[in-house]
């Protein structure tokens, strides 16, 4: 790495399913469905953990926790960011912000964004003021308007630890 500033873009879609719990951002959302996915199906840690594994040129989640792999069946997708986390120090590498935006149309998610800021923000040793979780319907079109799924969006800048000094 050149020790400049890096940004990534990340997304992650799963489709909702019967008899799964609701997991967003590490916090459970009460909710008549959850969704389905090898893990947890936490759409919005992933597109985050996307975004950092992208700013970085280092592929995907898919790469570095297959789904072919059976250590990863259920597994929680927050521990799986705090990997990445440690990922992205070990390349020099810190968050510098993350802008996150959740495409649902059920269930009403405004009351648990600052729970969803403050699990993500602890888990990657950062301010929750340095997390921005958003969430959106898109008016009844697509598949998360239609109720079949939730995606997410994420956008990371990552700076170096220690800054070149001119």
């Amino acid at each position: 790495m050149n020790g400049a500033s890096r940004i990534g873009h990340g997304y992650d879609a799963h489709r909702f399913a019967a008899g799964r719990k609701l997991i967003l951002g590490g916090v459970e959302i009460p909710h008549t469905r959850g969704l389905l996915g090898h893990s947890d199906a936490d759409v919005l840690t992933h597109a985050l953990m996307d975004a950092l594994l992208g700013a970085l040129a280092l592929g995907d989640i898919g790469k570095h926790f297959p789904d072919a792999d059976a250590q990863y069946k259920g597994a929680d997708s927050v521990e799986l960011l705090r990997h990445v986390g440690k990922i992205l120090h070990g390349r020099g590498y810190i968050l510098g912000n993350a802008d996150c935006t959740i495409l649902a149309q059920e269930p009403k998610l405004a009351p648990h964004i600052t729970a969803m800021r403050e699990n993500l923000a602890a888990v990657l040793g950062t301010d929750s003021e340095n997390i921005s979780v958003k969430a959106t319907t898109e008016e009844g079109m697509g598949f998360t308007g239609r109720g079949e799924g939730i995606a997410a969006h994420a956008v990371v800048l990552v700076v170096p630890i220690h800054e070149p000094t001119a």
